[in-house]
C-alpha cells in the first residue's frame, strides 16, 4: 500500500472537497465531478464505500448528496486510505516472496515503512487539509456564490 492509488486520490479529494464546501445542504455528487474532474463511475463507488465507513453521511431526494458524519478534525486522511485500500483489489497484496532475505529483511522493512507511512496520515485530519487550501488561496464555492461586486 506504498502507493496512492487512483481510488485514494479520488476518496482524499471527495472528502476534502465536502468539508471545504461545507454548507448547510449537502454536496451533491455531479459538483464534486465539476470541481474535482473525477469521472462520475468512480465518484459513485468511492462516495458509497466512505458512507459504508462512517466518514460521510449519504442524504436522499432531490437536493440530497453527501455530508461528513464527523466534524472535519475528526477524519483522519489514515482512516480514508485504509477505508479505500482495504477495498481496493486491484493490487495483488501481499507480494510474498520465497527468499530468506526477502522474509526476514525486505519484507519486515516494507511493514516498518508502511506502519509509519500510516502513522504519518493518521495524524493528519481533513481540517488540516482544509488549512491548506486556505493557505494555497483556493477559494471555496460558498465564498464564490456570496461574492457580491458592485
Amino acid at each position: 500500500m506504498l502507493r496512492l492509488t487512483r481510488k485514494m486520490r479520488y476518496a482524499l479529494e471527495a472528502v476534502v472537497d465536502i468539508a471545504y464546501n461545507a454548507r448547510p445542504e449537502p454536496v451533491q455528487a455531479r459538483e464534486i465531478t465539476q470541481r474535482q474532474g473525477i469521472p462520475q463511475r468512480y465518484l459513485e463507488q468511492v462516495m458509497q464505500q466512505l458512507v459504508h465507513s462512517n466518514i460521510l453521511k449519504g442524504v436522499r431526494g432531490p437536493r440530497g448528496g453527501y455530508t461528513l458524519a464527523r466534524e472535519r478534525r475528526r477524519i483522519s486522511v489514515g482512516e480514508i486510505i485504509r477505508v479505500i485500500g482495504d477495498s481496493d483489489d486491484s493490487e495483488d497484496g501481499k507480494n510474498e516472496t520465497v527468499s530468506a532475505l526477502g522474509r526476514t529483511v525486505i519484507n519486515p522493512l516494507w511493514e516498518e515503512m508502511q506502519a509509519e507511512m500510516m502513522r504519518r496520515f493518521d495524524s493528519i485530519t481533513v481540517e488540516d487539509l482544509c488549512k491548506r487550501a486556505d493557505a494555497a488561496a483556493v477559494t471555496p464555492e460558498t465564498r464564490k456564490l456570496a461574492d457580491f461586486n458592485i
